[in-house]
This record gives structure tokens, sequence and C-alpha cells, in this order.
């Protein structure tokens, strides 16, 4: 269904109204938040390692699904493009994501090969905001990334098309029941258009949120062959 473009959203002023009174309802850190060391002269040399402490905090404080992450990246002309994916790995050449190569953001990728991710954690107050160039992994890499996930994984990419405009949903139903079958009988079928893609960060922040808005920010930038590490204001 296509919108005419002479419309306009109808104005309501009641429901403005409540949808910002709801707005001022919604709590912030409702919760104990823990504090770190504000100097950056003690945070580690190289942000890996305490980018892995904290997702491992997350986890063990019970932050729903907190390897996913929002991935920020650009078409040709410079519009921005946002969505919410799982990091697969983040080690010494960078974090790790895959998507297929011919979807949107995979189209992106080529078009401008730098992309920004960001990780929250409520439960925490703890944010991470990495950006970077990104290259893409080769194909046995990628083959080997998509095949150590779940069945359901699997089939997903089998069924391809992602942001194709899709005629019906019972075209999506049929397609994924036969990727769905395919998957279970071809636990190692070939999906040639998965890619895995690296991140190499030239700028990680880690930042920790505090009741009164004292946040502290330490933030990470490639300098030479090592990290140059400094507190930003919130």
């Amino acid at each position: 269904m296509v919108d005419h473009p002479a419309e306009s959203q109808p104005s309501d002023p009641a429901a403005d109204d409540r949808f910002r009174a709801l707005l001022r309802t919604l709590r912030v850190w409702d919760c104990e938040l823990p504090a770190i060391d504000p100097d950056p002269a003690h945070a580690p040399r190289h942000p890996l390692p305490l980018f892995r402490q904290w997702l491992r905090e997350a986890a063990d404080a019970g932050v729903p699904e907190p390897h996913t992450m929002t991935l920020a990246t650009a078409d040709a002309s410079g519009d921005p493009n946002v969505r919410t994916v799982m990091l697969h790995d983040a080690d010494a050449r960078g974090w790790h994501f895959a998507t297929h190569r011919d979807s949107r953001k995979g189209r992106e990728l080529a078009a401008r090969p730098r992309a920004a991710l960001g990780f929250y954690w409520p439960a925490l107050g703890r944010q991470v905001r990495v950006r970077g160039h990104v290259t893409e992994a080769g194909p046995q890499e990628s083959a080997a990334d998509l095949h150590r996930r779940s069945t359901g994984a699997l089939a997903a990419a089998l069924v391809g098309h992602q942001s194709e405009t899709l005629t019906s949903y019972a075209e999506l139903e049929r397609a994924s029941e036969a990727a769905w079958e395919r998957a279970q009988q071809e636990p190692d079928a070939s999906v040639p258009s998965w890619t895995l893609y690296v991140l190499d960060p030239d700028e990680v922040e880690f930042f920790q949120g505090d009741a009164r808005r004292r946040h502290v920010r330490i933030n990470y930038r490639k300098d030479g062959g090592g990290w140059a590490r400094e507190l930003l204001w919130p």
C-alpha cells in the first residue's frame, strides 16, 4: 500500500500529549550502576580486552542478547542506514558480523567500506561505540562462519532476497519452509552470497552512565601503531 504523496499525517493534539506524557514517565537507569576508574591511563592499552570484559559482565548481569549491536552504514550518496545485527566475533582483526553481499547493507559496504557499531547494555548503563574500515573475509571463512550457526540461521540465509520487495507473506512462508527442509538435510549447504565482514576500528569509545549525568567516556583513537586513550566530556 502506497500513501499519496500529497497526504500528510493528520494532527491529533490529544494523542500527541499522551505520547509525550508516556515519554516523561519512562525511567532511565532505574537501578544501581557500576562505577569505573575515570582515568584513561588506568584502562587497558588496547580496547579489545575491555570490550570483551564489558560484554561478559553484561551477560553475567542478565542483559538479553548482549551480543546484538546497531550497525550503521551509508549508501553511495551518503544517506545513512541503521539496523540491529549480531556480533559474530571480536579479535585482533576487529569486530565481525555477516550478511548477504547483495543485501542493502552489503551493497552499501561495497560502495562505502566504513561502518559504525553501537552496543547498549541498559542494566549496567553502558554503551560501546566502534567505527572503522570494513573488509570482507574470504569465501571459506564466510562459509565456516555460516555453518557454525544454527539450522534456523542457515535456513534464513538460504531464503536470501534480503531487503528485496516481498509480494506477499505467503511467498515468504513457502520459501522458508523449503529452506528449512534443505538446511536440515544439507547442514553444509552453500550460500555464496553470505559474507563475513570485519570492522577494523580506528576509534572505540566506552561509556559508563551515571545517575547524576557525570558519565565516564573513555575514548580510544588509533595513533600510529598503538592507541591513544582520552577522557571525553559527557
